[in-house]
């Protein structure tokens, strides 16, 4: 029964941090609309490396579909990732970025953020996109698969968690231009 409450008001509280955060939000994608630059941070076990970086989210000539583009490095070390950002369902928050390239990662919009969860080469990541007025927030964090732990409640329903330790934490705080 314990499980059964916390589980509840665990679901409880995420409705009602989201609700709060899509009061708080403008009208994606087209508020948002920009170029944003400033300085991808990776922080690994290799320590501290910064990167130059752009983020594009532009209108298209086509109705639910956006110029979602990435740019890391300077000259002739600047790598353009042009991608696609494809509404499915706007009025559920759901998108999915076309990397144009066979890639389909599923995106999740509420209020002002998007999120997505993927795996890659034995790696899960999330990330998670905020827009504000005049500048955005992205962020990548990421684990091993391999290096998970697995625990167990100490109850009658002997719960399994799961946790992943996170290896890599990547943050930019982008300026909209």
């Amino acid at each position: 029964m314990k499980r059964i409450t916390g589980i509840f008001t665990l679901l409880w509280l995420s409705v009602c941090t989201l609700h709060s955060q899509e009061s708080d939000a403008g009208n994606f994608p087209d508020d948002y609309f920009g170029i944003y630059t400033g300085t991808l941070k990776i922080n690994s076990s290799g320590g501290l490396s910064t990167y130059p970086m752009e983020f594009h989210l532009l209108a298209t000539d086509s109705i639910g579909v956006y110029e979602y583009k990435l740019v890391y490095g300077k000259g002739d070390q600047r790598q353009v990732r042009a991608y696609n950002l494809i509404a499915q369902n706007k009025d559920q928050g759901e998108y999915i970025v076309d990397e144009n390239n066979g890639i389909i990662l599923d995106d999740k919009v509420v209020g002002n953020r998007m999120y997505a969860l993927f795996e890659v080469g034995g790696s899960l990541l999330t990330t998670f996109i905020t827009f504000e007025k005049d500048h955005m927030v992205f962020e990548i964090v990421a684990t091993q698969k391999e290096n998970k732990r697995i625990t167990y409640a100490e109850n009658e329903e002997k719960t399994e968690v799961i946790s992943y330790p996170i290896t890599t934490v990547q943050r930019a705080v982008l300026q909209k231009h």
